[in-house]
């Protein structure tokens, strides 16, 4: 074994050691939907990771309720044993994963060239440990990128009582700019407007600055170019003279597919002495539950929403894939590293599209997923209220939902 090989392994144990655990055993693998994945549970919610690109779905939320729900799309090829996919992601493609670089990453980047969303969207992760004690289930993965240096650890974590995933990704090395994030992925119901989406106060939204769906590959989109706008309510067709798209109520638009991002604000509500969190939430009004997540909007700036509705008909898409993207980054649109890196619409702005690791200091990235039934009525989510290990959700008609939730955890807390 080389020197460096050694390191590498101590360095991941170093990090697996500070998770404390009474017992430990080795995680399930499973074969889904065409996909060996490590399988992690407790009492409330089952979890199922990829090997390549380390893609969480299905996740089964509310397990030990009478109406279990699986929020995450699986993509429709799967099982079909397709050859020469257009890129390494989309062979497993499903459900929530951890990209970095973020996005197409056409352009080479100081002679680096990356795959769409990064080698650690399509290529084979490292199992290192599972953890089970206190009351938490945590499940170790890594990956050592080739096309720029570094070490990246997964940590899924889970709490019994919570229908929450706790996800922290720890960056050691990968020196340099790179656009980075979560690409939380739902399956979309075929009745329109039965999904109500919501975001916490943005600063400003715009659709995507260039064309993002190309005619020329079978692809179409609805949404204006480089439209601003601050309100996802209110966003610009394409099509002018039509009125604008109401992006709170999906699906919508049926052979369309577009993206938008939107910029949070940073003013955060304070807790006790923990900040409050950003949050993107989608409420299935026809199913009564309540996806959410939860971040620090000054670590990953911005949300993109992907409104894939059947809008490409190249392969392996066949115009059938139906989903929302929703993505908590901080990256420039999904245009890559090069893109953002450089000067930018959202840079000119303020807005920072990249993060800057450093070689001689891990970065940590932290994320909650979760679910919640909610009452008959309940809505658009307009606001959450923080307390203690609790958040309330408050949907547009008053009314209210508290789930457990430690969100103090994206602060750094343990769990």
């Amino acid at each position: 074994m080389s020197l460096r090989a050694l390191a590498s392994i101590l360095s991941i144990l170093c990090l697996v050691t500070a998770i404390p655990a009474t017992a430990a055993e080795p995680a399930k693998l499973e074969t889904i939907d065409s996909q060996p994945s490590w399988i992690l549970e407790s009492p409330q919610v089952r979890l199922a990771v990829t090997k390549i690109g380390g893609q969480m779905a299905p996740v089964t939320f509310l397990r030990d309720s009478g109406k279990p729900v699986q929020p995450y799309h699986i993509s429709p090829w799967q099982n079909e044993s397709l050859q020469d996919l257009p890129a390494p992601v989309l062979t497993a493609l499903r459900g929530d994963w951890f990209c970095i670089p973020f996005g197409g990453n056409g352009a080479e980047y100081r002679q680096e060239k990356h795959p769409p969303h990064g080698e650690v969207a399509g290529a084979e992760w490292t199992y290192v440990d599972t953890k089970h004690g206190g009351g938490r289930h945590t499940l170790v993965l890594a990956f050592e990128p080739q096309a720029r240096q570094g070490k990246i650890v997964k940590e899924l974590s889970l709490v019994e009582g919570h229908n929450a995933v706790y996800s922290r990704h720890i960056v050691t090395g990968f020196a340099g700019p790179a656009p980075c994030g979560h690409h939380a992925t739902l399956a979309m119901p075929d009745e329109p407007g039965v999904f109500r989406v919501s975001t916490s106060p943005i600063d400003f939204g715009m659709t995507n600055p260039s064309r993002f769906s190309d005619p020329t590959k079978r692809e179409y989109q609805s949404l204006a170019i480089a439209a601003p706008f601050t309100d996802l309510a209110h966003v610009s067709l394409l099509e002018k003279g039509t009125g604008d798209a109401d992006l709170t109520r999906l699906p919508a638009r049926q052979g369309y597919a577009d993206l938008v991002q939107v910029v949070n604000k940073q003013d955060l509500q304070m807790v006790g002495k923990q900040e409050a969190t950003a949050w993107t939430c989608a409420t299935r009004t026809d199913e009564g539950w309540l996806w959410y997540a939860l971040k620090d909007p000054r670590v990953l700036r911005s949300t993109l929403l992907w409104i894939e509705n059947r809008g490409r008909h190249g392969s392996p898409w066949n115009g059938r894939n139906n989903c929302l993207g929703l993505e908590d980054v901080t990256s420039f649109f999904a245009d890559g590293l090069a893109a953002s890196a450089g000067a930018n619409l959202l840079t000119r702005r303020g807005v920072p599209t990249v993060i800057e690791f450093t070689a001689d200091k891990p970065t940590e990235i932290r994320y909650i997923q979760g679910v919640t039934r909610v009452p008959d009525g309940f809505g658009k989510v307009v606001a959450a209220e923080y307390a203690p290990g609790a958040v309330t959700f408050v949907a547009e008609g008053g009314e209210r939902v508290t789930v457990p939730v430690r969100h103090e955890f994206l602060s750094g807390a343990g769990l």
